[in-house]
């Protein structure tokens, strides 16, 4: 009932959002009736009602990277402060969120089996219609109901997943992990947080007194602070404690080591981890699965001969194929936070420094959507280079998959911009307060699309071309 109370209150551009997933989810609902109406059509041909149904796959996983922006992007859902008390902590949100999704693409599955009905002339008693192929309708059979379920269930089953795994509550890390073991540099085992070899005196020098206890440690850094007050207030240079060269000695007739003097700050603690750039660290691995992509549909490509007409390449190319567009879903976000970077370099202005920081902090964001939209564009290059008037023809299936793929794609990327917009609107808001022109402001979105179509468009021409070479033979 709260989901239903949420989604009859929600703003206008919400219920359009959870439109498109309803969209969505009733297209590839009735690509695959359409591949269980073939394969009851040839029962003599399993393989090619399986590689149909493998089709498929395309839309489905553009289905349910639609819903979870979607989701994602769901204001009703947000968590607040204060919510919890009444019982709608991040897990009951996050259930919501699911609930809510399930139902938008349950609304298209339900609008998908009546339009497959009706053009099979079950719902009005006439001929079936003549727009679809008659073997994809599986005309003068009977639908068996499990299999029908099971397909219409699919896309709401998969978005909802989807949607709760991303949205799932997360435990904040702790800022301090005691060791594993005893003994230093963990004997026994790593903490969360290493401590760093200074820590420990030079070459596990130690005080002559034995160990320096935590009030020894903070009277040192106070004399430091001290110490430093005084050097400032003589006329000095201002040094900070982290920064100073020539640490006090103390006076006691210990012999002072860098364990015993603090490296970081006295706003700072020691055992807070230094953060890592979580963007980049799936570059890599996106990088690998492409080329391993690129591989599999060079090897399968050369083996198998060329497609011919009315027939679809091999399950080896779909294969490769996928593990392609993978790749560039996985190296999206590192990339653009590369071409914030890029734009930052070689003494650059305020334009290039403000377009380089938004990328950056948006490449978590519009990355991974930025990578499937380049290898839908890459798909759409081999299809327009290899699928010509001599390749197999395609048909109104066909294009409703290539329709459902590439708007799913562009509505995702759509989506996440807008999100993006509204989550910096408190920065754009304290840049104008503090006088920046509106015309810098629009200047830094052109650069960021400049840089970013800059990237993007000679890596998606490199892939297609490169994808379509073993098919092109």
């Amino acid at each position: 009932m709260l989901a239903l109370r949420l989604t009859r209150t929600a703003h206008l551009a919400v219920h359009l959002r959870r439109l498109l997933v309803a969209v969505a989810s009733a297209g590839t609902g009735f690509l695959l009736l359409s591949a269980l109406g073939y394969a009851l059509s040839h029962p003599d041909t399993p393989g090619a009602a399986a590689l149909r149904l493998a089709w498929c796959a395309a839309p489905l996983a553009a289905a349910v990277h639609l819903a979870v922006t979607v989701a994602r992007t769901d204001p009703g859902t947000r968590p607040r402060s204060g919510l919890s008390a009444i019982g709608l902590g991040p897990g009951r949100l996050m259930a919501v969120s699911a609930t809510t999704t399930a139902l938008a693409a349950a609304l298209g599955s339900v609008a998908a089996l009546f339009l497959y009905l009706h053009l099979r002339g079950d719902l009005t008693g006439g001929p079936p219609s003549g727009r679809v192929s008659a073997d994809a309708l599986a005309v003068g059979q009977s639908l068996p109901a499990p299999a029908v379920l099971t397909l219409l269930v699919l896309v709401p089953a998969l978005a909802s997943a989807a949607v709760a795994q991303a949205l799932r509550p997360r435990d904040p890390r702790p800022t301090t992990t005691a060791p594993r073991g005893y003994g230093r540099f963990g004997a026994y085992g790593w903490g969360k947080t290493r401590e760093t070899f200074g820590a420990y005196g030079r070459f596990g020098s130690r005080t002559t007194t034995g160990a320096v206890t935590a009030d020894s440690r903070a009277d040192m850094a106070a004399g430091s602070r001290a110490a430093g007050a005084a050097r400032v207030g003589a006329g000095g240079a201002l040094r900070t404690q982290a920064s100073d060269p020539h640490p006090p000695t103390p006076t006691d007739g210990t012999t002072q080591t860098l364990d015993a003097v603090p490296s970081a700050p006295p706003d700072a603690t020691p055992d807070t981890p230094t953060p890592r750039p979580q963007n980049t660290t799936t570059l890599p691995w996106g990088i690998a699965v492409l080329a391993a992509g690129l591989t599999v549909e060079t090897y399968t490509g050369n083996a198998s001969p060329a497609p011919t007409p009315g027939t679809a390449p091999s399950a080896g190319v779909l294969i490769g194929w996928a593990l392609t567009a993978l790749g560039l879903a996985l190296a999206g976000p590192g990339l653009t936070h590369l071409c914030g970077r890029l734009l930052q370099a070689a003494r650059p202005g305020a334009l290039r420094l403000l377009a380089g920081r938004v990328l950056m902090e948006e490449s978590h964001r519009i990355g991974r959507p930025l990578g499937v939209v380049a290898a839908v564009a890459a798909a759409a290059y081999v299809a327009a280079t290899v699928y010509d008037g001599d390749g197999p023809a395609f048909g109104p299936l066909a294009t409703l998959g290539a329709l459902l793929v590439a708007g799913c794609t562009v509505a995702t990327l759509l989506t996440a911009a807008v999100a993006a917009k509204h989550a910096r609107a408190d920065t754009t808001d304290a840049l104008l307060r503090l006088g920046a022109p509106r015309a810098t402001l629009r200047g830094a979105a052109a650069v960021r699309a400049a840089a970013l179509l800059a990237l993007f468009g000679p890596l998606t021409l490199v892939v297609a071309v490169l994808a379509a070479l073993p098919l092109d033979h």
